[in-house]
Parts: structure tokens; sequence; C-alpha cells
């Protein structure tokens, strides 16, 4: 019988090209068992760019595809090479030439061998061709538009060109200080963009995300994307049948921390889950949005879709109540407790925008706990805990910039792929949030504290 000699390889293999199976087929010629390790979606942090256009599953189903691949693993920290060699018994690590001497330090544990790479084909340069520049415009000129744009330059194919506000001196006053277009007209807006990111106040969402989809363009809509439940739906289902990209811009469920916390979760590594507490709070002073009541001010409104998010993605949509316990002032609630009881486990949301909280997030199950600190929408650092202390696990994963470069990343890749959804954050998760939302601003279910 012949001995398997394991050979194991890394790449992003985004736009998989020839060149991509060309070095595959080399580095299986090598052996006998090829693992193939694709990296994750967080793949470009070192030159600060976020450079993928096919997400990590589309990159998997490709290199499965080749058939070239024995097994296929998905890299997901930095230091994954020498624990993935020593757990599946490698024989030989080969990568690109263009890698020559960078992972010599592997030698103290297998063959390393770096592979001629096939001149004149590159992702980078099928990334060029593949797609063109896609141009966004901003609607809105307040805090997080500021930090939108100077994000964007992180995330390859886009190019911020224009900012609209129905103020005129307002929408020039953005440009001026970013290098844009400034409109105070949405329909002569609308014409100079292939897509739009939503960043105005709460209440005029629907209208401005409706009006875009109805002239074509895909939207990236800040949170909360709408506040009503039909609003929702009526705009997916706009969306659907114009073949366009709508995107709530949750950040936190784009982030390569919150996507490996989910498949923890989901692993069933902390046993059944019967609990989950989240908390958001940030401390506002002064005559601002957040306390202004026409504009859907408050503490629910302005952070609920964060902790929801967290929620609905572990345990599910199928809450069988929900209860609502405020401190108002001025007719918007500074604090908000929110408790939804699913059928065998028990949730909890608190928020404060004049009260102060933890803001962490604790996932307990019947075998151990996930407990990510405080603010741990932010997320970058996570814990396992048990009862043996002994079996505790941490984790730790690159936060770059303002965090908003990654969902711009996902909605950029979404249209470049023609792909309608991501597993990262469905329509029916989102439309599940604006129900809560739509639920509170009716006071179904409400106490006054």
């Amino acid at each position: 019988m012949t001995k398997r000699k394991t050979v194991i390889t890394y790449g992003t293999y985004d736009l998989l090209h020839q060149g991509h199976i060309n070095l595959l087929k080399r580095a299986k010629a090598l052996g006998n068992y090829l693992i193939v390790g694709v990296t994750n979606d967080n793949f470009d942090r070192e030159r600060g760019k976020l450079n993928v256009t096919n997400n990590v599953l589309e990159r998997v189903e490709a290199i499965k595809a080749t058939g070239l691949a024995d097994k296929i693993i998905i890299e997901d920290y930095y230091g994954q090479k020498v624990d993935d060699i020593q757990k599946y018994n490698v024989d030989v690590f080969a990568i690109g030439s263009d890698w020559t001497g960078k992972f010599d330090y592997l030698k103290e544990y297998c063959e390393v061998v770096y592979l001629p790479r096939t001149e004149g084909i590159s992702s980078t340069m099928l990334r060029s061709t593949h797609q063109g520049i896609y141009h966004i415009g901003i609607v809105g000129c307040g805090r997080i538009a500021n930090r939108f744009v100077p994000e964007a330059k992180y995330v390859s194919g886009v190019e911020i060109t224009s900012v609209f506000h129905p103020i005129d001196e307002e929408a020039k006053q953005f440009g001026l200080n970013h290098g844009l277009d400034g409109y105070s007209d949405f329909d002569t807006f609308l014409s100079s963009v292939d897509a739009i990111y939503i960043a105005s106040p709460h209440p005029t969402h629907y209208n401005y995300a409706k009006r875009a989809l109805k002239a074509g363009k895909h939207v990236l809509c800040e949170i909360p994307m709408v506040l009503k439940k039909s609003e929702a739906e009526e705009l997916f289902q706009l969306a659907g049948k114009k073949g366009l990209v709508l995107l709530e811009a949750s950040k936190t469920a784009f982030f390569p921390a919150f996507t490996h916390l989910l498949t923890i979760v989901k692993s069933g590594a902390i046993g059944e889950i019967v609990d989950v507490r989240t908390s958001l709070s940030k401390m506002v002073e002064g005559n601002l949005r957040e306390y202004d009541p026409q504009q859907a001010g408050g503490a629910l409104t302005e952070h609920s879709a964060l902790t929801l998010m967290s929620i609905f993605k572990i345990l599910g949509l199928d809450y069988k109540d929900i209860q609502f316990y405020s401190k108002m002032k001025n007719k918007v609630d500074i604090f908000t407790k929110i408790i939804l009881n699913y059928p065998h486990a028990v949730s909890s949301v608190t928020l404060g925008i004049g009260v102060k909280t933890e803001g962490n997030l604790v996932i307990s199950g019947t075998e151990g706990y996930i407990y990510v600190p405080a603010p741990w929408w932010l997320t970058d650092y996570f814990e396992i805990r048990f009862e043996n202390q002994t079996n505790n696990k941490k984790y730790f994963f690159s936060y770059d910039g303002d965090g908003l470069r990654y969902e711009i990343q996902e909605f950029i890749s979404m249209i470049a792929n023609k792909r309608q959804t991501t597993y990262r954050l469905l329509p029916k998760e989102v439309i599940a949030m604006a129900s809560v939302i739509e639920k509170y601003r009716n006071r179904e279910n409400f106490t006054e504290i």
C-alpha cells in the first residue's frame, strides 16, 4: 500500500484562473494527498486592502470544482499554518514563488517548496477587467458619512463620487471637504452614480431607498434600514424584481471575528444555547438627532439593529413573545430593555443613550459560554469559557479602521457577482428587526419604568 504523502497549500483563489489551477496541479504532483487552505475574507489585512471579489464560500466551491483538492480547509488566523501542518501530518508545504523565503520558518515542521507561478495572469489583473469601478454616492452629511468616505478607499472597485443633501450649502460643503460633487436634487444625484449609501436620518431611509431602487441603483443603507416591517418587505421585493442589491449596513455582521463566533456557536461547541444577553449604550449630550422624536430618536431605534442582529443570528427568528421596558425623557427612550422568549431559550437586549451599561455579549450554553467584552459590536476578541478552565480558548482577530470597509466590501462583492443575498445578513433578518422596531413604536407590550 502506497504511503500517503500529504501536501498543503494556501491561497485566496479570488476569481479562480488558470494560474491558480496550474499551481494546484504542481502542488498535487509533490505528493498523493492535497489539502488546500482557502483564506477567509479578511485575507488582505497586511496591505490594508479588501480586494476580494468572491466571498469565501464561492472560492471554496471554485476550488472544489477543480477536482484537485482532496481536502479543503478555511484559514482563519495568523499562525494557523503551523497548527494545520501538525494537525494533518503534512509532509510538504507548497506556495507560489512570489513568497520565496517568507515561509522558511516552516522547514522546522515539514519540507517547504516554492512553486513557479504562471506568468501574465493574476487575480489583480483580472479584477481590473472583470469589473469596472462602481461609483457610489452618499445620502446625508452626518457623522457616519464622514467616516464612510475614507473607509471606502480600502476597498477595490469603489469610488465615492458624490453626495446628496436637501440643503444645497450642506451638500456643497461636504463635497468640498471630501473632493466630491455635491447635489441638492436627488434625481440628478442618482443619475451620477451606480449605487448609493444612505446615511440620512432614520425616517428618510425608506423613501430614498425606494426611489433609488426604482431608478436601478444598488442600495447600502445605514441601520436601522427602515422602521416598519411592511417597508422592509416592500424594498426587498422591489430589489428582487429589479435584480439589485439591497443591504443593511449592520457592520458587525460582516466582521471576521463575528462570523467566526457564529461558526463556533452553530458547531455546538458550548452545547445548546439557552440564553443570549447583549447590550449597547453610548452616552450622548446636546441637541442631537438621538434625542429628537421627529427623527425617530431614542435608544431603541438608534442601537437595537446591531443587538437584535446578534440574537437573531444565534437563536433565529421564531421567538414566542417580546416585552419592552423603557425609561423616557422628553418623549424619547434614554434606556430600553427588550426580553425575547424562545421555545427553548431566552434573550435580552439592554440599550441606552442616557443610561450607561456594560456593552458586552454573553452567549450561555449547556456546556459552556462565550464572552465578548465591551464594546462587543466592534468584535475583534472573544473567549469560550468552560467549567474546566483548562479548556478555555481565546480568539483574536484584526479589526481595521472604523469597520465600515467590511460592509462596503460585501456590498461590492454582491454587486460584482450578481448576488442579491448574503448569509452574513439575510433579508428575513432585516425584516424581523424592522418588525421589532415597529412593535416598539406602536407601544406593543410596552412598560414605562
